[in-house]
């Protein structure tokens, strides 16, 4: 049975408590490819542990045939991969109606978490992973003995989850989750566990209220609530910026990202009255994927551009009121 109120076997660090927000770039200024560490938006509910690495640990356990506790060396030691994704944050717990468009796309380097497990021996009854952060606290009404979150075992199945110690071919810096984070590319940053202690296989979802109290939206379909993982086909225009531009040829260029890929990314002048296709590049790993679309003003004036990203399976994003909301820019011809 998994054990939701475990202990580290180390002593717990110190930990900066409270809620930690930085965001260093607005949407006009994520031009990079690959996003530097320094620019990573920085979102910490309950605050940010001061690690010691040579006393911290890793522990599997749960349903698993032999379970394993793993020093920073260890893990360093085992074969180790390099994973490119988009990284984005799923803004407010509680308010799937707001999109907030931090967005990143970084090089995470790590071990592939599915041979791991399956070193240890998965137990056939399990069913969900539960990766356990040495961050705890209260937020937002609701008290955390640990961060914990969740994952459908069978997502190993698609490869790339990582237990990462590095990115972009640096260590982790300590607000972004030294000296391990879980990574799972195509899941909401929120589910990316930083200051990684312990992972736990169970035949269930875990119960703590990052859970099930937060981070679970509505669900039309069956009526109920789905959990925020998977991010939905988004896109996000970076130039040109909002206001007053020139009467000359002007690139609308941008990223679009998703899970599943993006298929296609469609630009509008008016708002969304009118969508006309841009050209986006291909995907490399589960990277987000430039887009851009030749505009010629034929006149003066106020516009509204808007860019409207479809996936790979059909999904495309809503005009407003979701987390993936249509991205508007208001640009005047001069």
């Amino acid at each position: 049975m998994a054990d939701e109120t475990p202990s580290p076997s180390f002593a717990a660090p110190p930990q900066w408590f409270g809620y930690v927000r930085r965001i260093p770039l607005e949407p006009q200024r994520t031009t990079a490819p690959v996003t530097a560490q320094r620019d990573l938006f920085v979102l910490a509910h309950l605050g940010i542990p001061q690690v010691d690495a040579t006393a911290w640990r890793l522990e599997i356990a749960g349903l698993v045939e032999r379970p394993m506790t793993l020093g920073l060396d260890d893990i360093r030691r085992l074969p180790a991969q390099r994973v490119e994704s988009f990284h984005q944050c799923a803004g407010a717990p509680r308010r799937p109606d707001l999109a907030v468009r931090r967005i990143a796309n970084v090089v995470w380097t790590g071990v592939d978490l599915a041979e791991l497990l399956q070193s240890c021996g998965i137990r056939r009854a399990a069913r969900y992973l539960w990766a356990y952060g040495l961050d705890h606290g209260e937020y937002d009404g609701v008290d955390a003995p640990w961060y914990v979150k969740d994952m459908p075992l069978a997502r190993l199945d698609a490869g790339g989850v990582l237990l990462a110690y590095a990115v972009n071919g640096e260590p982790l810096a300590p607000e972004h989750g030294f000296p391990l984070r879980l990574v799972i590319p195509g899941y909401y940053g929120t589910n990316t566990v930083k200051w990684l202690w312990r992972i736990e296989l169970a035949e269930r979802r875990a119960g703590g209220p990052f859970t099930t109290v937060l981070y679970n939206d509505p669900d039309p379909a069956s009526g109920g609530t789905r959990p925020v993982w998977e991010v939905p086909p988004e896109a996000l225009i970076v130039a040109p910026a909002p206001g007053p531009i020139a009467m000359r040829p002007v690139e609308i260029r941008g990223w679009a990202w998703a899970a599943a890929g993006i298929e296609r990314v469609d630009l509008s002048l008016d708002g969304g009255a009118d969508w006309l296709p841009a050209r986006v590049e291909p995907r490399r790993q589960w990277s987000w994927q430039r887009f851009a679309f030749a505009w010629r003003p034929q006149r003066r004036g106020s516009f509204t551009l808007a860019a409207r990203a479809r996936d790979m399976r059909g999904a495309v994003q809503p005009m407003e009121r979701a987390r993936n909301a249509v991205h508007t820019v208001p640009v005047r011809i001069e």
